[in-house]
This record gives structure tokens, C-alpha cells and sequence, in this order.
């Protein structure tokens, strides 16, 4: 990437996952063309925030979620201003304003600014120990905090709850989950592959409490305890608010920029500003905000063709969660639900703990696969979403498809092991 006066100036706002991203991208698809200059808030180099429980449960060192060293940034000639967030966007001076009082002009503007965890307007929200779990800051000051026998309650049985309960659970802390839904990850999966969530958490030493409502944070001085909304009050020394996120979008909407939950983007990944884009958690597409990182990364490839001048658009994501939450492997795509005319098929085996829901739909003659949860076993989870995406008739084969595609595809399959297999 170079850095000659002659290119033009791209400045990312935001230094996350969806920026490096972008950055991998453009400098791969126009490498003398843009000069990128990369601010963040936080003083780190970019790193996988999917790891962060990881990190909290000491399976893995900070140097092991960086995803770019520094070497790599200047290689390709990309600026970082990291530690110093920006205050402001000038949009008809085209410029950035940071904290310390500098100013970037700007050719083209990228915001990936991501999101910031929720805390809940509750009485004792304020009291010492009551912390989120989103950065690495986040993570350091749990660290400080939890220590075997530390009494540990987390609001939040959704992916962000679940990974805190399970990281601070693996540094030895006493560890409950608070939930208001029926049952953990709701948005994700379906009640049979939750309840075998549920025991693969409580399998862990974590006890779970659903459709439970937090009433306050009670203690004098600092947090003692968790009241719930029927009466009965969680001893704690310290409580993790993990109940959600929202969109980063307050320095677009100061500037002007239109923002709804987040800031407004098109199919290009513009704003209703000249020459300023928004990839990642903050934007907003069609009405939907995404909190996972594969549609980040979505909208970074195709802003990065787009300002290679190779032409690309962004028609929103088929949403999918493929991770491990507790030890087990999960995995979640499209219609997992199943609306009204959908047809579902159901492969089970409690005493494994192996179970996959696929959720199919007529189109005329065609049948097609919309839908899918995998628990325990989600080797063919990115098979099950190619058919999603690509929209492909599944009729012939709907006899096998819960079998997966080493049944439906043997030989590619075959390929696609290792050779030691």
C-alpha cells in the first residue's frame, strides 16, 4: 500500500475486527492506489474479540488474539493513530478531529466504530464490581476481579453472557447466569438445542436461572448481591452485565450522518454522506443491524472491491452462528424456527448430546434448505449454509440431508480431509 501524497487518503474509524478486514482487503485488491490511516480508541492493535473468553479463562495468552502484528501494518504502509478516539467528523471541511486535538483530513471515511455493551438502567448499576464484558479492558479488570471462590453472576444468557459465565467460570469463579428468556441463546437456537446448552453449562459448575429478572445490584460500598424480580437475592462479589449491545453510532449522528439503531448504509455500503462508508456492528442495512463477525466481513470485502473500482454490492447477510459456547460446538443459520409452510427434519441422539434441526421450504417444484441448527456435531454447518445461500433445490437429495454431506457428497468429502485421515 502506498504511501505517496498522490494516493488518496482513507481514514478507518475504528480498529476492530471489520477494520482490519477492510484494511487485508483493499490493500490486497488496490495496493498503490489509497494512503490508510487506522484510528482506535483502544491502545491495541487489532484483535479477535471472539476470544476474549478465552483469554479470561487463561487458555490463551493477549499475544494469541492479535490478528495482524505490527509488522504487517507496515509493510503495507498503513498508518495507526491507536489510543485516541475520535471527537468529531466535519463533513464539509472533510476531516476528523481526534481527542488530542489533531486533525486527519480525508478522502474517503470508513466508520467501524462496532458497539458497546448495554448496562441496564438499574438501582446499584453504579456500585464497584459491577462491570461489562466487551474489550480488552473488560477482560483485564475481570481478571483483577475473579478469583477462585469469587461469587459471579452475569446478566445475559445470550452469546455475549454465555461466553463471560464460561470465562469466568475457567478462572475459577463460583458463576450464575441471570436470563428473562425461557431459555439460553433464544436468537440463536431452538428449545431442544438450548436445553442441551443448558446442561452443557451446568455440566460446567455454572448454575442458570431462566426467566429471571434482575431487580437491582444491592451492597454498600460495592456490589453484595443481585435481587431478582420474585424476591430472591444472589450473593455476589461481582456482576457482569452482558445482556447486549448497541450500535456505536453517536459520533455519525452528532456529524449529521442519518442513523437509525445504527448508521445507515446502503448497498454499497454508503452513508447519506459524500464519500463516508460504515462497515461492521454500527451500520445499519435494510433495517437490520448485525452483531456477528461474518457479516462484517462481508461488508468489508465488498466496500474494499467497490473502492477498487471492481464493482460489488452488498445485498445483506444470511445470519449464522458457528462457534464454541461451553465446550460444545454450535451452529445457527437462516429461518432455524421455521415460519408458517416450513417443513422441519430432526436427526437426535440425547445420549451423545448430537442434535440438528433443518428447516426446509417449497418454491414451486423445488424444495429448498432455509434453516438450520446444529448442536454438538457442526462439521457440516458451513455445507448446510452453502445450500442456504445458494438457494439450491434440495428435492432429490431430502432422504440424506440430515446425514450431512458425507453422505450426500462422498467424494468430496474424502478431498477434503487431511491425508493422515
Amino acid at each position: 500500500m502506498s504511501t505517496s501524497p498522490l494516493c488518496e487518503q482513507v481514514v478507518i474509524v475504528g480498529n476492530g475486527m471489520a477494520a482490519a478486514k477492510f484494511c487485508e482487503e483493499l490493500a490486497a485488491q488496490a495496493p498503490d492506489r489509497f494512503a490508510l490511516t487506522v484510528i482506535g480508541a483502544e491502545p491495541h492493535l487489532a484483535y479477535n474479540r471472539v476470544l476474549l473468553s478465552s483469554l479470561l479463562a487463561g487458555e490463551v495468552g493477549a499475544d494469541d488474539l492479535v490478528l495482524k502484528d505490527a509488522g504487517w501494518w507496515a509493510s503495507r504502509g498503513i498508518e495507526l493513530k491507536l489510543g485516541t478516539p475520535v471527537a468529531a467528523i466535519d463533513t464539509a471541511a472533510r476531516q476528523v478531529r481526534l481527542a488530542d486535538g489533531s486533525v486527519l483530513p480525508y478522502g474517503k471515511l470508513v466508520l467501524a466504530t462496532g458497539s458497546s455493551a448495554i448496562r441496564l438502567p438499574l438501582p446499584g448499576m453504579e456500585l464497584p464490581g459491577v462491570m461489562t464484558f466487551r474489550d480488552m479492558a473488560d477482560v483485564e479488570a475481570l481478571l483483577a476481579a475473579a478469583r477462585p471462590g469469587t461469587r459471579a453472576v452475569v446478566i445475559g444468557g445470550g452469546l455475549l453472557g454465555l461466553e463471560a459465565a464460561t470465562g469466568l467460570a475457567g478462572a475459577g469463579a463460583q458463576t450464575a447466569i441471570i436470563h428473562l428468556a425461557d431459555r439460553l441463546m433464544e436468537r440463536q437456537l431452538d428449545a431442544p438445542a438450548a436445553a442441551l446448552l443448558r446442561q452443557a453449562v451446568e455440566a460446567r459448575g455454572i448454575a442458570v436461572h431462566l426467566e429471571a429478572a434482575t431487580l437491582a445490584i444491592e451492597g454498600d460500598g460495592r456490589v453484595e448481591g443481585l435481587r431478582l424480580a420474585d424476591g430472591r437475592l444472589l450473593p455476589a462479589d461481582l456482576v457482569v452485565v452482558a445482556c447486549g449491545v448497541r450500535p456505536n453510532a453517536e459520533l455519525a449522528r452528532a456529524a449529521g450522518i442519518g442513523c437509525g439503531r445504527g448508521i445507515l448504509i446502503d448497498d454499497h455500503l454508503a452513508t447519506d454522506a459524500p464519500d463516508i462508508f460504515a462497515i461492521g456492528e454500527c451500520a445499519e442495512h435494510r433495517g437490520q443491524v448485525y452483531g456477528l463477525v461474518e457479516p462484517a466481513y462481508e461488508q468489508a470485502r465488498v466496500l474494499a472491491r467497490r473502492l477498487a473500482g471492481k464493482g460489488a454490492a452488498y445485498a445483506g447477510s444470511v445470519l449464522a452462528t458457528n462457534l464454541k459456547v461451553s465446550g460444545v460446538h454450535v451452529f445457527s443459520a437462516g429461518d432455524f424456527l421455521g415460519a408458517e409452510g416450513t417443513q422441519e427434519m430432526v436427526l437426535a441422539d440425547p445420549g451423545l448430546g448430537l442434535y440438528r434441526r433443518l428447516v426446509l421450504r417449497r418454491d414451486g417444484d423445488a424444495t429448498r434448505l432455509v434453516g438450520a441448527v446444529l448442536f454438538g456435531d457442526t462439521a457440516d454447518g458451513l455445507f448446510y449454509l452453502d445450500l442456504m445461500r445458494s438457494g439450491r433445490d434440495i428435492g432429490a437429495t431430502r432422504a440424506a440431508l440430515a446425514f450431512g454431506r458425507a453422505y450426500l457428497a462422498p467424494d468430496a468429502f474424502l478431498d477434503s480431509l487431511p491425508e493422515a485421515a
